[in-house]
């Protein structure tokens, strides 16, 4: 069975998932040039450098902000228009699953950056609001949804 989501559900969640990306793509860039041009303070509570330089900032030798690229190209891919109009289940269940990895994954470093660390990151906090966006979107358009007719 095929669903239509809501009108609004395919340009929202695209405009969150490229505005991730670019983010994420920021924060990328920043990890490969040692963090020198942080447009985030650096001391005190709120200090990006102290965040993206931690022992939290990589997942098994990977760096967080490549995930996070990885993460929102792949959620660009499934909020393209022609990935909402297939109207798969799959693809639609695949979707939602793709962003509660995403919400789960901000919490636990919304949590490293809390406990962890003791400072937040800016630009990160922007990523896990867009993060928790998107489920957002999704969950809502996943509910939303109305059974296409013949």
């Amino acid at each position: 069975m095929t669903t239509r989501p809501p009108r609004w559900a395919p340009p929202a969640s695209l405009l969150i998932a490229v505005l991730g990306l670019l983010v994420s793509a920021y924060l990328t860039y920043e990890h490969y040039s040692a963090s020198t041009t942080l447009a985030c303070s650096d001391n005190g509570k709120v200090n990006c450098l102290k965040v993206t330089t931690s022992s939290y900032s990589k997942v098994l030798g990977v760096p967080v902000a490549d995930l996070g690229v990885v993460f929102f190209v792949v959620m660009t891919l499934l909020c393209l228009p022609a990935a909402w109009r297939s109207g798969s289940a799959l693809l639609g269940r695949v979707r939602l699953a793709g962003c509660v990895v995403g919400v789960v994954s901000a919490l636990y470093l919304v949590w490293a950056e809390l406990f962890g660390v003791s400072a937040i990151c800016l630009w990160c906090t922007g990523v896990h609001v867009l993060t928790f966006l998107l489920f957002v979107i999704v969950a809502l358009a996943a509910s939303l949804a109305e059974p296409e007719t013949p």
